[in-house]
C-alpha cells in the first residue's frame, strides 16, 4: 500500500470498499448504516494516511482512481481473511451478534419471509436483520447482501448455495373483475380481457417473463416492476395476472382462472463463499431453509382454496 500507512484503520478500509462497490457516498452510507458525513470523513482520513487520492468526486458519484483500483484487491483479500477468522472463532453455540442483510424478491421477502422472521428475531435479541425485499439482483461480491434469494443459480463468482424450493404460479383475478367481464373458458377468450404484468425493459431476470407462456398475443394494459403493485391492482379488479400460489392463496378475494395452466419457477438461497460459515449468516440461512421446508406445500399451491371456485378448464 502506498504512502504513510502507519495509521491505517481497518474500519476506514471497510468504508473504502463500500464506496468503491457502491459508487456513491449514499450507497455506502446505506450499506454501512451511517450518515454521509461519516463516510466522507473516513475516506478523507484514509487518503491522508495513504498520501494518495482514491476517488474522483463527480456529480454522478465517486470514481475509483488507478491507486484505488490497485488497492481494492488487497483490501478484499484482507476482508476475506477477517471473515474467515471470525468463522473460526465464533461457533454456532456463541451468542449471535452483528447484522445480517437478506436480499429477496419482493413477493417472497414481503409475503413469506417478513412475518416468519418475527420469532427468529425474538430468539436472537443481539442480532440485527435487514430485509431488502425488492425486484433486483443482489451482488454478494459487493456485499449488497449476506444471504440472497434469487430465481436462478449464478454461473460464476465465489457464490455457494442450493435450490430452496420450486414454486407454482397461476392466473388470478378478483371476483369484482370476473363479475363484470365475459366468462373465461379457454385461452381464446383472453382477447376480451385486461392483463397485468411486468414492464418488459425493467425485468431483472428472464424468469419473470410469464405472459408469453399464457399467450404470445397478450399485451398487458397495466404493468409494474413490482409484484406487490401487480397484486394490489389485481385485487382491486383491474384485470388478470400471473401470481405465485403462495401469495394468491392468502387472498380470499382472488379466483384462479384456468387451473390447468401452471408455471413453475425456483427460489435459490445464495451466500458468498467467504462468509457462508459465519455463525450469524449460517443461522439466518438455516432458518430460511427450515421455514420453507415446513410450508413446502404452500409453494406448490396445494393448500388451495376449498371455498373458492376457479373459472374455466383449459
Amino acid at each position: 500500500m502506498p504512502g504513510r500507512n502507519k495509521g491505517l484503520d481497518w474500519d476506514d478500509l471497510r468504508y473504502f470498499l463500500a464506496v468503491a462497490r457502491g459508487g456513491t457516498v449514499t450507497a455506502a452510507a446505506t450499506q454501512l448504516g451511517v450518515d454521509h458525513a461519516t463516510v466522507i470523513r473516513r475516506i478523507d482520513r484514509l487518503e491522508h494516511a495513504l498520501a494518495a487520492k482514491l476517488f474522483e468526486r463527480t456529480k454522478a458519484g465517486y470514481i475509483a482512481t488507478t491507486t484505488a483500483e490497485r488497492l481494492i484487491g488487497d483490501v478484499e483479500t484482507a476482508e476475506s481473511a477477517i471473515i474467515a477468522g471470525q468463522s473460526m472463532t465464533h461457533g454456532t453455540a456463541a451468542r449471535l451478534t452483528g447484522v445480517v442483510r437478506i436480499g429477496a424478491p419482493d413477493g417472497f421477502g414481503s409475503f413469506f419471509l417478513a412475518p416468519r422472521l418475527v420469532g427468529f428475531v425474538g430468539h436472537h435479541p443481539h442480532l440485527g436483520i435487514q430485509l431488502v425485499a425488492t425486484a433486483r439482483l443482489f451482488s454478494l461480491s459487493k456485499r449488497e447482501a449476506d444471504v440472497a434469494i434469487t430465481l436462478s443459480m449464478p454461473k460464476e463468482g465465489r457464490v455457494v448455495g442450493r435450490k430452496l424450493v420450486d414454486y407454482g404460479l397461476g392466473l388470478y383475478a378478483a371476483q369484482s373483475y370476473l363479475g363484470r367481464t365475459a366468462p373465461i373458458r379457454h385461452r381464446s377468450d383472453f382477447a376480451q380481457h385486461i392483463f397485468i404484468g411486468y414492464i418488459e425493459e425493467l425485468l431483472f431476470t428472464p424468469e419473470l417473463d410469464y405472459l408469453p407462456q399464457v399467450s404470445p398475443a397478450i399485451a398487458p394494459r397495466f404493468t409494474s416492476a413490482n409484484l406487490i403493485a401487480q397484486l394490489n391492482a389485481t385485487r382491486a379488479g383491474m384485470g388478470i395476472a400471473v401470481l405465485p400460489h403462495f401469495i394468491a392463496s392468502s387472498c380470499p378475494d382472488l379466483l384462479r382462472i384456468l387451473p390447468s395452466f401452471s408455471i413453475t419457477r425456483s427460489f435459490w438461497l445464495l451466500m458468498h463463499a467467504d462468509s457462508k460459515d459465519l455463525a450469524r449468516i449460517r443461522a439466518v440461512a438455516d432458518f430460511i431453509y427450515e421455514a420453507v421446508e415446513k410450508e413446502r406445500a404452500l409453494f406448490d399451491g396445494k393448500p388451495a382454496l376449498p371455498d373458492r371456485q376457479s373459472q374455466g378448464a383449459s
